[in-house]
């Protein structure tokens, strides 16, 4: 397959005559090569192919050549529908291949036509735009082949419709359901099944490889080759997976549904309503033990409160009445059979979730405005996931801009348990010290000091002026990211734009279009997204990216390295922070022709030892302690592009 892939890749190969634009780069034949020795010796191969590598066609080509069976796994569904829907088919077609594709979302993405009639019969909430939402839904049933609920791009994407129309693992029928055989997602899976290559996300690998759901446990055994891209989002997500949860959610959903039985097909039991109405009252009531705002903590803390105690124990105490209750009425209805087995499951991850002398795992707890969840998550996934690697002759590649800390794999090796994987570190083909500048502001206060927002106000209104918008301001924290995004836009003659606003896709269409835009962001700004060209030339991040100490899974998997003998910092903390920083900092370069600048306002890089493993680990740009200089580079960048602009 060799042969095959270098011709593939040639001057005038395949992907040369049908890509418009092609040129291969040595890096990316490289890579190219190692995933097809693995895909014919199998194994596991982590790569890391720095911003400009091409890593998407270099595992491409030789997973289509290969003729093997392949699952390629992505980070976002974002990714997932670029990868199927335009890189896809341009290999596809350069290589003439013959190869069965299929997409394969979550079960949340697909319609649920059980429930769709349910909800529409019986409107939950008396709510006029949840019923308008179901009317646009019930009228799109009617038209959609595959109940993609991506389809309905004329209801907002947090409607409260959707968790009404689609079906999760504890509340689908099965083969009980009524309408089993029109079912979307079995349809969607059976595509799958048949397909040679199936592309899918993270959370549906794993939520499918951890439950064992019916569907996609088929689908894996038939795979020879399964490749992760966006990997170093993995070790978080499996640990999620490998975990339990429980949340009020789950418990109302099941209430709501014994609830329309009740009305239907028992009417003869009242007091089955009122069991489980008492249920849903007092699971209501433990949330109110929280507080109101959103928030993420330590759920062996909280628990120790004896008002949160009592809250909780009131729920569990009536789940096993409505248990009871409901067992008496097993047999006369599909759904109060269903419910049934969601409540026993309930139960079960309850009281886990209440002992807290078990080790080895990080209890926790999120809140939304109306629902609390609690987590039980594996402080480490090593041997679990190194069994899953082990336990067929397969070939897995682990790929990503971002995997190495320090030019070195350990950290993500140990981590996954990938102990006997090959590893291949892949840099950039861009000229970063002629392409990109760092500038590592002197006289800035420490991170956690008050004078911070004044200081990151002052740069970001030189560097903005100076640039002309055309800037990403990349936050650590929602709060910093507030407080310049109230007193920025009155600073600075360029549009400013917000994160939470409106929707990531419309933020970044409005970016590139004003074309002299300042956009602020957080989180899912610092990831998977490829602004090229002129558009974006400087990016200021206010600080390097350490985990808040109090995030419940570090603090567990710090007290774990501790306990261990080992250093948390330099084992946890720091290398899940270069990773971060690193995919911020992949934002600016995104082509050959790119120029800018990159801001660091935090003087740890420079003052702290552990400064130099972050510098090493980030693209060899120009380094500068001057924002004069940072200055002078984006105007002269400025004026290169006016000149090249009037040619």
């Amino acid at each position: 397959m060799l042969k095959q892939v270098t011709s593939a890749f040639a001057a005038g190969g395949a992907l040369a005559k049908h890509i418009a634009g092609f040129n291969a780069r040595d890096a990316q034949l490289q890579m190219a090569h190692a995933v097809a020795d693995v895909i014919e010796h199998p194994g596991a191969l982590v790569v890391e192919a720095g911003t400009g590598t091409g890593k998407t066609y270099a595992y491409l080509v030789p997973a289509l050549l290969s003729g093997k069976k392949v699952v390629l796994s992505t980070g976002t569904k974002n990714l997932q529908e670029q990868l199927y829907f335009r890189d896809l088919p341009k290999v596809v077609k350069a290589l003439a291949s013959p190869l069965q594709l299929a997409l394969l979302k979550g079960r949340s993405n697909y319609l649920c036509l059980f429930r769709l009639e349910q909800h529409y019969n019986h409107v939950p909430v008396q709510d006029e735009q949840l019923i308008q939402d179901l009317s646009l839904i019930k009228k799109w049933s009617a038209e959609t082949q595959s109940g993609d609920i991506g389809e309905l791009t004329y209801i907002a994407e947090d409607s409260k419709a959707l968790p009404y129309v689609t079906s999760t693992t504890d509340n689908c029928l099965g083969k009980d359901c009524p309408v089993y055989e029109d079912c979307h997602l079995l349809k969607a899976r059976k595509k799958a099944q048949a397909a040679d290559l199936v592309v899918v996300n993270h959370h549906l690998f794993f939520a499918d490889l951890a439950l064992k759901d019916t569907g996609f446990g088929e689908l894996l055994p038939q795979m020879d080759v399964i490749i992760f891209d966006e990997a170093h989002q993995l070790p978080d997500i499996a640990s999620d997976y490998f975990g339990e949860n429980v949340s009020s959610r789950l418990l109302l959903d099941l209430c709501r549904d014994v609830d329309i039985a009740c009305k239907s097909e028992l009417r003869d039991h009242p007091q089955l309503a009122k069991t489980a109405d008492k249920v849903a009252q007092l699971v209501k009531d433990w949330r109110l033990q929280f507080a109101t705002d959103p928030a993420r903590g330590n759920w062996r803390e909280a628990y120790q409160q004896a008002a949160m105690q009592t809250a909780l124990n009131r729920v569990s105490e009536a789940i096993d009445m409505l248990y009871l209750v409901m067992k008496s009425s097993l047999g006369r209805s599909d759904l109060i059979d269903n419910a049934f087995e969601r409540l026993a499951l309930c139960k079960a991850r309850l009281l886990k979730l209440m002992d807290m002398q078990q080790s080895g795992v990080s209890l926790w707890y999120e809140t939304t405005r109306l629902h609390v969840n609690l987590h039980l998550t594996p402080l480490s996934i090593a041997d679990k996931f190194s069994n899953i690697v082990a336990e067929n002759e397969r070939s897995w590649i682990f790929t990503s801009a971002t995997l190495s800390v320090n030019n070195g794999f350990t950290h993500y090796t140990m981590q996954m348990g990938l102990t006997r994987a090959k590893t291949l570190l892949l840099q950039s083909p861009f000229n970063y010290s002629e392409q990109a500048m760092l500038c590592v502001p002197r006289y800035m206060s420490e991170p956690h000091e008050q004078g911070m927002a004044r200081q990151l106000l002052q740069i970001a209104v030189r560097l903005v002026e100076a640039n002309n918008g055309r800037c990403f301001f990349l936050f650590t924290s929602h709060r910093m990211l507030q407080l310049v995004a109230k007193q920025l836009p009155d600073l600075v003659r360029q549009p400013v734009l917000v994160q939470g606003s409106t929707g990531k896709r419309l933020l970044l269409e409005q970016f590139v279009t004003l074309d002299n835009a300042v956009l602020l962001g957080t989180g899912s700004f610092w990831e998977g997204v490829d602004v090229r060209g002129d558009a974006l030339s400087c990016v200021i991040i206010d600080k390097l990216p350490f985990a808040s100490p109090d995030e419940p899974l570090l603090q567990a998997r710090s007290e774990d390295c501790a306990l261990r003998g080992e250093d948390p910092f330099a084992k946890v903390q720091l290398p899940q922070a270069v990773i971060t920083l690193k995919q911020g900092v992949g934002r600016l370069i995104r082509d050959v022709t790119d120029r800018g600048v990159m801001v660091i306002c935090d003087n740890r890089l420079v003052t702290k030892p552990y400064g130099e493993v972050f510098l090493t680990s980030l693209p060899p740009m120009r380094r500068t302690r001057s924002l004069d200089e940072a200055v002078n580079f984006l105007q002269q960048i400025k004026q290169d592009h006016e000149v090249d602009q009037s040619k």
